[in-house]
């Protein structure tokens, strides 16, 4: 079933990125597997995935572990956390993740930077912005984000990638198409302004409802759950 949802998702992003004039080659999926299974996460593998995303350290954690072995498929798995990042929790982080995508302060950066300088490790980030106005997202506000890359760009064991946003829960996908615009246009912004010491390229955008659109302003990677394990829509919360 999920070789089949995941043929469907990319005709899906093959057409989205024909009209947003971008090539499906450069898009990354990062399968969302909160509350999978591990056999779950291993057929998604073998369907040809090889970027997961994990929201909680601790639940990716067990199923980092029990996933390692010395088969091809599962070595080459790259490690996204995208769900909400504590700064207690830096420290198992950093070990596991390729990607933190959700960092949202300069304070956590700066944990980050401590934990990862322990290891001899760079910490592959993306700054997570916060373009919806509701309160329960996390993120940099847009008019600081170019302060804070620059910021962050200074620090040796922390790498800037690019940028993240969660567009708010909407009747319509359409109507997520400002803040996914946004997005693109502020990592425009940081790029032209050079305050890091190389060019943003990832902006990481777009859902199982929405991803299309966000593919269209610009998203050179989604994070897909429900869609690929399921076939249906999520219903954010």
């Amino acid at each position: 079933m999920i070789k089949d949802n995941l043929l469907k998702i990319k005709e899906r992003i093959l057409s989205a990125c024909l009209r947003g004039n971008q090539d499906p080659a450069s898009i990354t999926i990062v399968a969302v597997s909160k509350n999978r299974t591990v056999e779950e996460i291993r057929e998604a593998i073998a369907s040809g995935l090889s970027d997961i995303g994990e929201n909680k350290v601790k639940e990716a954690l067990k199923k980092y572990y029990e996933l390692r072995d010395t088969s091809y498929e599962l070595r080459k798995i790259k490690w996204h956390l995208i769900g909400h990042l504590q700064t207690n929790k830096v420290r198992t982080a950093i070990r596991i993740f390729d990607l933190i995508e959700s960092v949202d302060s300069l304070r956590l950066a700066l944990e980050i930077n401590k934990e990862a300088e322990k290891i001899n490790k760079v910490q592959d980030i993306l700054m997570e912005v916060k373009t919806s106005p509701e309160t329960t997202k996390y993120g940099f506000r847009p008019e600081d984000a170019v302060d804070a890359a620059k910021e962050i760009s200074r620090l040796n064991n922390v790498s800037l990638k690019g940028l993240m946003t969660i567009a708010p829960l909407v009747d319509i996908p359409e109507k997520t198409r400002p803040y996914f615009r946004q997005l693109r246009e502020l990592r425009e912004r940081i790029n032209e302004s050079r305050v890091t010491s190389h060019e943003l390229r990832i902006l990481s955008m777009g859902m199982s409802d929405d991803f299309e659109v966000a593919l269209e302003e610009g998203s050179t990677m989604v994070r897909i759950g429900r869609l690929i394990f399921e076939g249906v829509v999520c219903i954010r919360k």
